[in-house]
């Protein structure tokens, strides 16, 4: 059995809003491009800024939650695994997008940043979202359950 491990880590905002679309069997899928910042000194000793585009994914309830509750310039803490895909373009040739398959998100800035509820959320196989929010001290109490999901849950 391998022990190789696939978790990637990220803090981003969105460089555009999230594209969702819906597979014919009815579950949601969500495209986000999340813009990673980072800065270094180069040999003159000035700061250089760069950023990197990660492409996700977010499938069933976790990638309507996303579509919903984020905007361009949300910020967000995202965790999942890397896929690449392989497909062929226009002229046959083989091309390849890597993406990350989220699997855990949480909503980060405040209120006005991207109007979300302040919770995390694992994505669980059957599309559910499972709350990990440490406040919640009663487990029954305040536990998001993502199939009775209404807007008038929401506390804002």
């Amino acid at each position: 059995m391998s022990k190789d491990l696939n978790d990637c880590k990220f803090i981003g905002r969105l460089g555009k809003d999230v594209e969702i679309r819906f597979m014919s069997s009815g579950d949601a899928v969500a495209n986000l491009v999340l813009a990673v910042g980072d800065d270094y000194k180069n040999k003159q000793g000035e700061k250089v800024e760069q950023t990197e585009w990660v492409r996700c994914v977010a499938y069933r309830k976790s990638a309507e939650i996303l579509a919903e509750y984020t905007k361009k310039g949300s910020q967000l803490y995202i965790s999942g695994k890397m896929k690449t895909k392989k497909w062929q373009d226009q002229t046959g040739a083989d091309r390849y997008t890597t993406e990350i398959a989220i699997n855990d998100f949480q909503f980060l800035g405040g209120k006005s940043d991207n109007q979300a509820p302040p919770i995390a959320a694992t994505a669980k196989p059957n599309g559910g979202y499972k709350d990990h929010n440490p406040s919640n001290t009663d487990e029954s109490k305040d536990k998001f359950d993502a199939d009775n999901f209404e807007d008038s849950d929401l506390p804002f």
